[in-house]
């Protein structure tokens, strides 16, 4: 299969090796001291310039590799030319030598599509919460989300100047998932991770429907996937608007690739076309088992509230 790799499986090798490019730019732009950082459309809404060179380097190198792919990232950059040094040609090899599912196999550039969040968790970033901090990648075709990729760049930052830092976790449906160690919450347990930034009644309502027996509040979409396929969470539940596709996509992918499940709050998938709208109007609603219990769980009032998707 090495020899000729399909193209789904060369894109994920490629936005593997450029997710870690990523992820050294945004402890290079951390350890510099100068983040600057603009509000986008409020406090709770930044970007910074991790945030704007991690998107140019991960899409001029995607692109230069593979011109027909359509890419979307977050920010909204004006195009330019991107110096040499900013682009990552590697592809990580082994990604290439793994078998590609039957039904992927055939795919070509033009069928797929790349979702991109350069840097999931910029609030906490700017506040030191570096746990929370992924870069994201995510690739669709036919409006559903295959592949993923995931950097944790401060993965092991608490463990000092010795450490090693940074980890990327990847996954292709019908594949499987890589480079974490898949746990799940006992079952007679329920936690409910959810945001710590952007919360409102709706949400809480939502959370505490949930009846669960412990809560956490963190930042970034693809930390709270982390946490439910690491066994630290049982379920994802954030009843509002904010979330967009390129914090989804690619965390939607390797969740699905374990058994877990994606959703809005009323338990319908999204979709990742190309012309589809950003938002995800109706809430994120993840689990890696029960899904069914959780969406069962939703307050008609939070679906309600929810219901302008």
């Amino acid at each position: 299969m090495s020899g000729n790799p399909a193209v789904v499986m060369r894109l994920v090798a490629s936005a593997y090796s450029v997710a870690e490019k990523a992820g050294a730019i945004v402890r290079k732009v951390l350890h510099s001291g100068e983040l600057g950082i603009v509000e986008k459309t409020g406090a709770n809404d930044l970007q910074t310039l991790a945030d704007r060179l991690a998107q140019k380097s991960i899409c001029a190198s995607l692109s230069r590799r593979f011109p027909k792919v359509t890419i979307i990232g977050e920010e909204d950059l004006p195009c330019e030319e991107v110096q040499e040094d900013m682009i990552e040609n590697g592809q990580a090899e082994e990604i290439l030598q793994k078998s590609c599912p039957k039904e992927y196999e055939a795919l070509k550039e033009e069928e797929l599509v790349v979702w991109v969040d350069p840097l999931d968790g910029t609030k906490e970033y700017t506040e030191g919460l570096l746990d929370n901090v992924t870069v994201l990648i995510g690739i669709a075709y036919g409006g559903r989300a295959i592949a993923g990729v995931i950097n944790q760049p401060f993965y092991n930052y608490q463990l000092g100047s010795g450490a090693t830092l940074g980890r990327t976790i990847w996954g292709v449906l019908g594949l499987g998932a890589f480079g974490f160690q898949l746990q799940e919450v006992p079952a007679d347990k329920r936690i409910v991770t959810t945001t710590r930034s952007h919360s409102n009644k709706t949400v809480t309502d939502c959370v505490n429907a949930m009846e669960p027996h412990d809560i956490i509040r963190v930042g970034g979409a693809g930390n709270k996937i982390i946490q439910l396929i690491e066994g630290k969470a049982s379920a994802y539940v954030f009843a509002s608007p904010g979330c967009k596709k390129w914090d989804t996509c690619g965390p939607e992918a390797i969740l699905h690739a374990v058994g877990g499940k994606l959703t809005d709050m009323f338990g319908n998938p999204y979709h990742y076309n190309a012309e589809i709208k950003h938002m995800n109007s109706a809430g994120v609603l993840a689990t890696l088992r029960n899904h069914d219990y959780y969406v069962s769980r939703v307050p008609q009032s939070v679906l309600q509230a929810l219901k302008s998707d």
